[in-house]
C-alpha cells in the first residue's frame, strides 16, 4: 500500500509540474527568437553574398570596358602612326629632291643668260614712238638687277640649308629608316596592346577598396590572343609590308605602294615649292627661276623614285581593299574587331559551409571594340561662310592649322530687332573631305576605336579558352561551347 501511495504522489507531483509549465510562459519567446535570429542570419548571409557578387561583377565589367578600350586606343594610334610615317616617307623624298637641287644650283646657272637677254633687249624698247613700249624698256632695266639679287639670295640660302639637312635625309633613305621603323612598330604592336590591356585591368583591381588581382587579355575573333600563334600568318594590324611580306597577291601591293609613294612625294614637293617660291611666282617672273626650279626638283624626285629606290622605301598598305571584299561584315569582324576579357579568381564566399558558389570556373568580364575610320558628319552651312583653307597658319605646307576665332567682345552686343529672324538661313552639308577624310587606307590619319556590343560569333569559344599570353595563366574558364549565340545573348548583359 505504501508503494502505491508513493507512485500516486509521484504522478501527482509530475502533473502539478506540467500544469505549472503550461501556465508559466516566461522565456518561450526567447526560444522562438533564437530560431528567427538564425533564419535572419542565414538570410543576411545570402543577401551579402549576392550583393558582393553583383558589386564585383559591376566593377569587373568597368575594368573590362576600360582595359579593352585602352588596348583599342593603342591599336588605333599605331594605325595612325603608320599613316603618318607613310606621309613622312613621301615628305623625305620630296625634301631630298628639293635640297639636291639646292646643292647643285642648276636653276641658278641658267638664269644669268635669261636676265642678260632681257637687259640686251631693253634698249630696243627705249625711245619707241609708242609710250608703253618706251616705258617697258626702262622697266626692264629696273627689274633685272633686283631679280638677280633674288635668285642669288635664294640660292645661297637653299645651298646653306642643304649642307645641313641633305645628308640627314639621304641617310634616312639609304638606311631605309622609315620602313624599318614601320616593321618594328607592327612587330611590337601586339605586345603593346596586351600590355596596355593588362595594365589597365590590374590598376582597376588595385584601386578597389579591397584589392583584387585582375588580369586582362585582348583576343582576336579567330580565337587567338593578340600576338598569339596566328600572328606570323596574319598580323594583328590589318596592314601589308609591300617589300618583306610574301602574300599571294604581293605584287599588287608592291605596285600600289609605288604609286602611293609617288603621289605623296610629288604632292609634298609641290607644296614645298609653292611655299618657298611664292615671291618668284608673284614678283620675280622675269628670271623664270621658279619654273626652272620646279623642273629640276621634279627631275631629282623622278631619279630618286625610279632609279635609286625603285623597290625599297615603300609605304605600308592596308590589307584587302574594298573591291577585294565579298562579305563586308565577316571581313570587319575578322580584321577590325577585338574582344577584351578581364579575369580574376573566384570571389570567396561568406559562410562557405552554408553558402557555396556552384560555379567552378573563375570570374570573367568581356567587352568588344571596333577599329574604324569615322564618316564625315553633317553640319550647318551658312551662306557666305569661309572655307576651311582660309584663316590658317603653321603646319606642313598645304595642311595649315586653323586660327582661333575672334575674341569675345568686352561689351555685350546691341539688342536684336524683335522682327529679325533669330537664325539666319542655312543648309546641311558634310564636313570638308580634305579635313575629315574617311578612306580606310594608310594615308588617312583618322583611325579611331570604340566599344561595340559583344556579338562576335566566336565569343563563346573565346570565353571558354584559357589565356596563355603575356604572363596571364592559371585561370579556369567556363565551358560555354555548347551555347549558341542566342543562348549567350540571353544570359549576357551585352
Amino acid at each position: 500500500m505504501s508503494k502505491r501511495e508513493s507512485n500516486s504522489k509521484a504522478i501527482a507531483a509530475l502533473l502539478r509540474l506540467m500544469r505549472r509549465v503550461h501556465g508559466d510562459e516566461e522565456g518561450s519567446l526567447s526560444i522562438v527568437s533564437v530560431f528567427a535570429l538564425m533564419m535572419l542570419v542565414l538570410l543576411l548571409g545570402m543577401v551579402m553574398n549576392s550583393a558582393r557578387q553583383v558589386d564585383q561583377k559591376v566593377k569587373l565589367q568597368n575594368a573590362a570596358d576600360s582595359a579593352t578600350y585602352a588596348g583599342g586606343v593603342v591599336l588605333a594610334r599605331n594605325m595612325n602612326t603608320l599613316a603618318f610615317t607613310n606621309h613622312l616617307l613621301g615628305d623625305v623624298f620630296a625634301l631630298t629632291a628639293y635640297f639636291r637641287e639646292a646643292r647643285d644650283r642648276s636653276s641658278e646657272s641658267l638664269t644669268p643668260e635669261i636676265l642678260n637677254n632681257w637687259e640686251r633687249v631693253a634698249p630696243a624698247f627705249q625711245g619707241s614712238e609708242f609710250p608703253p613700249f618706251d616705258q617697258l624698256g626702262y622697266a626692264i632695266e629696273e627689274k633685272v638687277p633686283p631679280e638677280r639679287d633674288m635668285v642669288l639670295t635664294f640660292s645661297e640660302w637653299s645651298y646653306a640649308a642643304s649642307e645641313m639637312m641633305l645628308p640627314v635625309f639621304e641617310e634616312i633613305l639609304a638606311e631605309r629608316m622609315i620602313p624599318e621603323f614601320q616593321r618594328s612598330l607592327t612587330s611590337a604592336t601586339p605586345a603593346m596592346i596586351q600590355f596596355a590591356t593588362d595594365e589597365v585591368a590590374r590598376r582597376h583591381g588595385r584601386a578597389w577598396p579591397i584589392r583584387a588581382e585582375l588580369r586582362g587579355v585582348m583576343w582576336r575573333t579567330n580565337v587567338d590572343p593578340v600576338g598569339g600563334f596566328t600572328e606570323m600568318a596574319r598580323r594583328t594590324l590589318p596592314v601589308v609590308d609591300p617589300v618583306m611580306d610574301t602574300l599571294f597577291d604581293q605584287e599588287r601591293y608592291f605596285y600600289a605602294a609605288r604609286a602611293q609613294r609617288e603621289r605623296l612625294a610629288r604632292r609634298y614637293l609641290r607644296d614645298w615649292n609653292d611655299e618657298s617660291l611664292h615671291a618668284f611666282d608673284v614678283v620675280g617672273k622675269v628670271s623664270q627661276f621658279s619654273n626652272l626650279w620646279r623642273i629640276f626638283t621634279c627631275g631629282q624626285l623622278t631619279r630618286l623614285l625610279d632609279v635609286e629606290y625603285p623597290t625599297t622605301n615603300l609605304p605600308f598598305q592596308i590589307r584587302d581593299t574594298r573591291k577585294d571584299i565579298l562579305d563586308v561584315n565577316s571581313h570587319l569582324e575578322a580584321d577590325f574587331m577585338f574582344v577584351g576579357v578581364v579575369y580574376r579568381q573566384q570571389l570567396n564566399d561568406m559562410v562557405p559551409r552554408v553558402f557555396h558558389n556552384p560555379i567552378g570556373s573563375d570570374t570573367q568580364a568581356y567587352s568588344q571594340i571596333m577599329l574604324f575610320v569615322p564618316r564625315r558628319r553633317l553640319i550647318k552651312v551658312y551662306p557666305g561662310s569661309s572655307s576651311p583653307s582660309q584663316g590658317t597658319i603653321g603646319g606642313v605646307p598645304g595642311q595649315g592649322l586653323p586660327l582661333p576665332g575672334p575674341p569675345t567682345p568686352d561689351t555685350p552686343p546691341p539688342p536684336r530687332d524683335p522682327d529679325e529672324v533669330d537664325d539666319p538661313p542655312w543648309t546641311i552639308g558634310y564636313q570638308s573631305r580634305s579635313w575629315y577624310p574617311h578612306d580606310w587606307d594608310l594615308v588617312n590619319q583618322n583611325w579611331t576605336t570604340q566599344l561595340v556590343p559583344a556579338t562576335t560569333s566566336a565569343l563563346t569559344t573565346v570565353l571558354s579558352t584559357p589565356p596563355e599570353v603575356n604572363g596571364v595563366t592559371g585561370f579556369v574558364t567556363p565551358d560555354l561551347l555548347s551555347l549558341d549565340r542566342e543562348d549567350l545573348r540571353w544570359i549576357s548583359h551585352h
